[in-house]
């Protein structure tokens, strides 16, 4: 069972819930919304000099940085705030690239990736007082992204797509180990660590996805994506459309121009027997960054799964049980999934495809829920709320809030 809320606006997608829980903040245009998050009544409303570009809470769910990137100007440096003294310290060199900052979990140190004399350096900071407490060279060509894991311990990064490597260097600047899975082909495309941070999880172009263990840091097991599913163990949801039948009395101009669901599509899940086909795009060989290949990684909250998405497979997401190390399910959408997300506190899946339904699965199955609001609603993107008892739907110029049963045990 779950309810939704009545629709609200915003712009650009920026909305975004504090990080205590307690307030939701949305961007229209220029404005700036603060709503309680138990009433979604507005607690503040405030005034930008221009559209809002790019909006973030602060950890103690205090203040709100709200960026107007039309009046900012470029400059190649990091700069840091402190909101305590008022001091503006200034880091030189930093490296534009896929992810080239990234915080540990606990907010103590900053990694921060850099490119000069054409080499590529990494330096971590203390964030309390923002000393420089190791700068180390990395053993990459073109260094695109770096990642702590969750315990703060060891920080992952990886190379530019045209050289497979992954590296793992300990808080103080040590290589602990290199992984490479090839040579000569098109390399890493995503990774992310399990919350328990024991598992490394590497997508590549080769449509394979690759997990590595804290321990050796070699590879434990390797998924692949098969355009034909034999897996006699895993479930396969494959969605099925159909329009419902409208009678002459309902083609009324008032039906017409005010029921505009009358037409929507409804859709359930079947479960197809192996061997089942998955829909595969073939990418443009030509073309930069072609659509190929493992872009989307994620852990359930309780490190029991992990689920992936291939981009030439752009309609099915995968499901794999990382204690048997197998594939669980499969869900085959009608449309192109756009975006996934674990519940943060139960191993449950939400997922959207651009129209008016939000799916969710979890061990015991899934479901497709048509969201009931008035003209429409196409869901564009969804984040879970940090109790995992609420999902806020986006589309392109509105929200709509989901609240979910709460009394659904973990599995």
């Amino acid at each position: 069972m779950m309810n939704f809320s009545e629709v609200f606006k915003q712009s650009n997608q920026l909305c975004k819930v504090s990080p205590d829980g307690k307030y939701l903040a949305t961007c229209v245009q220029y404005r700036l919304v603060v709503r309680d998050m138990s009433t979604l009544q507005i607690l503040q409303l405030y005034t930008c000099l221009d559209q809002i570009s790019h909006m973030e809470w602060s950890s103690d769910s205090l203040l709100i940085l709200c960026a107007m990137y039309k009046r900012g100007i470029v400059q190649l440096r990091v700069t840091v705030w402190s909101l305590c003294t008022k001091a503006v310290s200034f880091i030189k060199y930093p490296k534009a690239c896929q992810k080239g900052i990234d915080f540990s979990r606990d907010g103590c140190y900053m990694a921060l990736a850099e490119r000069r004399d054409c080499k590529d350096y990494i330096s971590v900071f203390v964030c309390d007082d923002w000393h420089l407490l190791r700068h180390f060279e990395t053993e990459t060509q073109d260094l695109a992204g770096l990642e702590w894991s969750p315990n703060g311990c060891v920080l992952a990064v990886w190379d530019s797509c045209l050289e497979y490597k992954v590296l793992m260097y300990s808080l103080d600047g040590r290589l602990l180990s290199t992984y490479s899975a090839y040579e000569w082909s098109l390399g890493v495309k995503s990774v992310t660590w399990s919350p328990s941070s024991q598992l490394l999880a590497i997508g590549s172009y080769d449509e394979k996805v690759r997990i590595l263990n804290h321990i050796t840091w070699k590879k434990i097991m390797q998924f692949e994506h098969p355009a034909t599913i034999n897996n006699t163990k895993a479930v396969v949801y494959k969605e099925v459309e159909r329009r419902p039948a409208v009678g002459s009395d309902d083609l009324s101009l008032h039906n017409i121009s005010i029921g505009t669901t009358l037409f929507n599509t409804q859709s359930k899940y079947e479960i197809c027997p192996p061997p089942v086909q998955i829909s595969v795009t073939k990418p443009d060989a030509d073309r930069a960054n072609p659509k190929i290949g493992v872009a989307a990684l994620s852990f359930s909250s309780n490190s029991r799964y992990l689920a992936t998405k291939n981009d030439n497979m752009a309609s099915a997401v995968w499901v794999w049980d990382m204690q048997k190390m197998t594939l669980e399910a499969v869900l085959e959408q009608s449309s192109a999934v756009r975006c996934f997300q674990w519940d943060p506190r139960r191993p449950r899946l939400a997922l959207c495809t651009g129209n008016s339904k939000l799916y969710l699965w979890s061990p015991a199955g899934c479901v497709s829920v048509q969201v009931p609001t008035e003209g429409g609603f196409q869901v564009h993107s969804l984040t879970w709320h940090c109790s995992g008892d609420s999902l806020i739907l986006l589309s392109k110029e509105q929200l709509c809030l989901c609240y979910m049963d709460t009394e659904q045990e973990e599995k």
